[in-house]
């Protein structure tokens, strides 16, 4: 059985929070960038989904680590199945990037501040790594901005 710490280190998550009433976006930034629990590695490269996913890299396993490692709520976050986001590290290992939408009226925000983060809308995060960009660009594109 995989840890949550091996899981996290093949893994990384963009949260997010989808207002359908404002139609707002939001996403945490922590200090490191964009992605839980941290940035992806430096010279990671985007690749093809494999056929087959390796295991380690189920979204639900990934998630529980998420809940597990945050104290944050399961009942309020869910996954977004149609984002598929994958990166090969390196060390030639693949990389995962899951998309989970908080679904609660309001962004929890004093939940993601006690963790060290900080709601912002895509138009506050210039300066951020390109590569997450383009990954939030992406997530953005899921619900109906593009």
């Amino acid at each position: 059985m995989t840890t949550s710490p091996d899981l996290l280190t093949r893994n990384r998550v963009i949260l997010c929070h989808f207002d359908d009433y404002s139609h707002a976006l939001l996403y945490p930034r922590w200090e490191h960038g964009m992605l839980w629990p941290q940035a992806l590695p430096a010279g990671a490269e985007s690749m093809d989904a494999p056929a087959d996913a390796p295991p380690g890299h189920d979204t639900p396993a990934v998630m529980a680590a998420l809940l597990d490692a945050t104290g944050l709520k399961g009942d309020e976050l869910e996954p977004t199945g149609r984002f598929v986001a994958w990166f090969r590290t390196p060390d030639g290992q693949p990389l995962r990037v899951h998309l989970l939408r908080f679904t609660t009226p309001d962004a929890p925000k004093p939940a993601i501040e006690a963790l060290g983060g900080r709601f912002m809308a895509m138009s506050q995060l210039r300066g951020a790594d390109m590569k997450e960009l383009l990954l939030l660009r992406q997530a953005f594109g899921l619900f109906g901005h593009g």
